[in-house]
């Protein structure tokens, strides 16, 4: 394929200047490096007031032929993926380009063997193995939708979002390996399937060899369904603005969002990011630690790599088993090149000891990214102390489920990057800051700190909540007249580089100081006795809120007035003696979701002694947590 990176810190700024005079005329040269069977009419139609977004309209292609066919000629028998296992004496494997467009193909072939045609929407509830992403290709390659859950979702979350988006056909496998843990997919499954009138058939993979209750008419393996199949299935001609896939995204209130993503925006976006934040070179190994079930592995394991004809990997397991090496055993074993991975796993993995770094070679290691929330400057500094050996380029990857694609960060080895930043927008991507009235902060010179909106589509924007479109309209749209609202406060330097400072629902106004508290968090973490903090906001009768900290230690480190002082006295020095919290409760661990957000929302009820109702906690990655905090809470 035609490449799309740029090359220098200079054609960053040229290439952002022609996004922003000549939108259409930017995407329309991007978009045309792609394969298509008809280009389009119309580049860009939009009106952010209804809110409705189309891009390369009347445009036909296939997805899976930009990521797989046309890499055949020249790239068959390169490595596609490579999946490690989460057992690392279970061997690896190595899928060639080749190979996956054939697995691709037939397992397309199966669904349609089932009844699943264009449109039709297929649940994926798996573990990150190969067939997660077979299946998730198959379906796109006929046109079906796919929504992918997070295997580690319950039954009824499950039910939800099958239900909300009407799915035919559920594909799970019988079990899961996580770490020293075997999970039932299949048992989930089925009191799931009790709830789920659209589902016609269930697909299963049978990942272990335990024996798996089936329901007769309605279960299927995998593999006996492959052998009716034909091998070979040509690609269903999609329009640019059909649906790609359903992805539910948790909201603050009420039932999670189903995001509609569509096929053609997506792909160049995902695609032209992937290129420019990573850099990749012919030969390199490009490591995303997430799951496939969370928008960063749709967009950064499977198309954007794919589509670039790269070389990604996938794992199974977890980052502390068999030990705390595991992420650095794989990394030099592979010969990774690019790590992309959580600012809580490098958190988590900063706080063991740096012998499990140590023994491994990250002498292949080239760029280092950071994705899912802010990350603190002490994760940053032992990220590219430790890791990167001060010779990657961290790039600290600002963007959302809603987005698709990565919208501010640094371009690996191009743009200055300063620590906790995630620097300057991507081409085609017009951020605002906007002040208390609601009015954009327009002197680009001077520091500025306010809520971060987006004031011109890109192509890789969600186009809808599946089945909602006033929700859709009621949550992006309507704080700010003909502007995406990214419900993310930021702050803005004289040079332009933005600093994420967390949702601006994490923004406490103590009196009358509007504080983000990431700034706060930052400074707490600082301290060298402290792994990891959250702060969140209490009412007060004089300051109106104050400010709570939960604060975890390191394991030889004992709680005490004293370090109660000390954090206080550090957030003094380093914010301001305002953003002094009023409560600070020593914690083992924090409430967060499944892909490492922490629940600020239950810490917000806990802090202001409003316990009664703390919502479904059920979905949560460590739900006992909730309890601890509670019955320790300083209320």
């Amino acid at each position: 394929m035609e490449n799309l990176q740029l090359k220098t810190f200079a054609e960053y700024k040229k290439a952002y200047k022609k996004s922003v005079k000549h939108p259409e005329t930017f995407w329309d040269e991007i978009a045309d490096t792609f394969t298509w069977h008809k280009k389009w009419d119309k580049t860009l139609e939009w009106d952010f007031s209804k809110p409705e977004v189309k891009w390369f309209q009347g445009g036909k292609l296939n997805i899976t032929e930009n990521c797989l066919d046309r890499h055949l000629e020249k790239l068959g028998n390169k490595t596609a993926i490579i999946w490690e296992p989460n057992d690392p004496d279970e061997e690896s494997r190595y899928i060639s380009y080749r190979q996956l467009f054939v697995k691709v193909s037939h397992f397309a072939n199966v669904l349609k063997n089932n009844g699943i045609k264009k449109g039709d929407k297929v649940c994926l509830y798996m573990p990150m193995i190969p067939e997660l992403a077979i299946a998730m290709l198959a379906c796109a390659r006929i046109g079906a939708v796919h929504s992918i859950v997070f295997a580690g979702f319950s039954s009824a979350a499950i039910a939800r979002r099958i239900n909300d988006s009407e799915c035919k056909m559920l594909i799970t496998a019988n079990e899961v390996y996580r770490g020293s843990k075997k999970v039932n997919l299949k048992e989930i499954c089925d009191k799931a399937l009790e709830e789920t009138p659209s589902i016609e058939s269930v697909i299963v993979y049978r990942r272990t060899v335990e024996p798996t209750p089936m329901k007769e008419g309605r279960d299927k393996f995998w593999f006996d369904e492959l052998q009716k199949a034909e091998k070979e299935c040509p690609a269903e001609v999609m329009d640019a603005e059909d649906m790609l896939f359903i992805l539910y995204t948790s909201g603050s209130t009420g039932k999670p969002k189903g995001m509609v993503h569509t096929v053609g925006g997506y792909m160049v976006g995902t695609t032209y990011t992937f290129q420019n934040v990573f850099q990749l070179q012919k030969n390199d190994v490009y490591w995303c630690t997430a799951d496939i079930g969370w928008i960063t592995g749709h967009s950064y394991i499977i198309y954007g790599p794919l589509a670039s004809g790269a070389t990604t990997v996938m794992f199974e397991g977890v980052p502390s088993y068999p030990d705390y090496g595991r992420f650095w055993e794989i990394c030099e074993k592979l010969n990774v090149t690019h790590f992309y991975t959580a600012p809580t796993a490098i958190r988590a993995l900063a706080k063991q000891s740096l012998e499990f770094v140590e023994k491994h070679d990250l002498s292949s290691l080239k760029v280092l990214g950071s994705v899912g929330e802010p990350i603190n400057e002490e994760a940053w500094h032992w990220y590219n102390d430790n890791i990167g050996k001060g010779n990657c380029p961290v790039v600290d990857t600002w963007w959302q489920t809603e987005t698709g694609a990565i919208m501010i960060s640094p371009l690996a080895g191009i743009t200055p990057t300063r620590p906790t930043f995630a620097t300057l927008p991507l081409p085609g991507v017009q951020p605002a800051l906007m002040d208390d009235n609601g009015e954009e902060i327009t002197n680009l010179n001077e520091k500025a700190e306010g809520r971060l909106a987006i004031k011109f589509p890109w192509p890789s924007i969600a186009r809808t909540i599946y089945g909602d479109h006033e929700r859709y309209k009621e949550v992006y749209f309507s704080t700010y007249e003909n502007k995406y609202f990214t419900g993310d406060g930021s702050y803005r330097d004289a040079s332009g580089n933005y600093r994420i400072t967390g949702r601006v629902d994490d923004i406490v106004i103590v009196s009358g100081h509007n504080l983000g508290t990431a700034t706060i968090e930052n400074a707490i973490d600082e301290h060298e006795g402290v792994v990891e903090s959250a702060v969140v906001g209490f009412p007060h009768d004089v300051k109106g809120n104050a400010l709570y900290a939960y604060v975890i230690l390191y394991d030889n480190v004992e709680p005490s007035e004293e370090l109660r002082k000390e954090i206080r006295e550090l957030v003094s020095d380093t914010v301001g003696p305002i953003a002094k919290p009023d409560k600070i409760q020593f914690v083992n661990n924090l409430p967060k979701t499944r892909s490492g957000k922490i629940m600020r929302r239950i810490l917000r009820k806990i802090a202001s002694n409003d316990t009664s109702n703390l919502g479904d906690t059920s979905t949560l990655l460590n739900p006992e947590v909730v309890e601890e905090i509670k019955e320790k809470a300083l209320v």
